[in-house]
């Protein structure tokens, strides 16, 4: 037995589920960004499982095996750079205000 469309679709679920859970749950910002990571991976692995179960028959067959992977590729970067985004404006957050409870930093003045 083999893996399915089923077997991606359930674990991109279970880990979107777990970074939702992080990303509401949570009062610490960086806890609330690693949620949105998982989330973000989760959208990975389902693109990457309907690009593998995608069976077209024409001559660019590859090319379209690959659109989910180069997709994937984009989000990572995207996750990447808003990563490090975030993660200098949390710096500097705690840098003003010695926390980074998500519950007290409710001011957009310092």
């Amino acid at each position: 037995m083999g893996l399915t469309l089923n077997h991606f679709l359930v674990l991109g679920a279970i880990l979107f589920c777990i970074g939702l859970y992080g990303a509401i749950a949570k009062r610490n910002a960086i806890a609330v960004l690693m949620g949105i990571e998982i989330m973000l991976n989760a959208v990975n692995i389902t693109m990457v499982g309907f690009s593998f179960f995608n069976t077209v028959n024409t001559p660019a067959k590859y090319a379209t095996y690959l659109t989910g992977q180069i997709f994937a590729i984009f989000i990572i970067t995207v996750a990447a750079a808003e990563a490090a985004v975030a993660l200098a404006m949390v710096i500097a957050i705690y840098r003003k205000r010695d926390t980074v409870d998500v519950g007290e930093i409710d001011m957009m003045k310092w």
